[in-house]
């Protein structure tokens, strides 16, 4: 819309597997907020339903999640872009472009994550390590 979303960017990511979780990111003129939860802010899920979003403080969760957002971000395979008329366009890779599906590249990190679990016996990012928790 004219004078209000100009910069607004809005995708989806289609394959194989059906996601749920939603990760929001608000440029706040260069200081980012990030939020995650379960919402994806349609009227007929804010109206009918009990939706959370929360924010996320810890600058290395940060990280992560704008790590996934990058990913997402660079798929040429399987994303659609919204347009402003509200129809959605497929990217795809262009001739001397690498095919980059998002959903393939989680699996190839998960699995390469567990194989250096069953090589070292090392977890290369412990749960316990990855932050605190804080409230506002």
């Amino acid at each position: 819309m004219p004078g209000l979303s100009e910069n607004i960017r809005v995708f989806s990511v289609l394959g194989r597997f059906l996601e749920h979780s939603r990760i929001y990111r608000f440029a706040n003129d260069g200081d980012p907020l990030y939020f995650i939860g379960s919402a994806d802010w349609m009227k007929r899920n804010l109206s009918r339903r009990v939706e959370t979003i929360a924010p996320v403080l810890d600058p290395t969760i940060q990280q992560e999640l704008q790590e996934i957002l990058d990913v997402y971000a660079s798929d040429n395979a399987s994303a659609w872009d919204a347009g402003p008329d509200g129809k959605y366009v497929r990217r795809r890779p262009l001739a001397d472009e690498p095919r980059r599906a998002a959903q393939e590249i989680f699996l190839e990190r998960a699995k390469s994550r567990a194989s250096t679990r069953q090589t070292t016996g090392v977890d290369q990012a412990p749960i316990e390590e990855a932050g605190t928790v804080e409230r506002l």
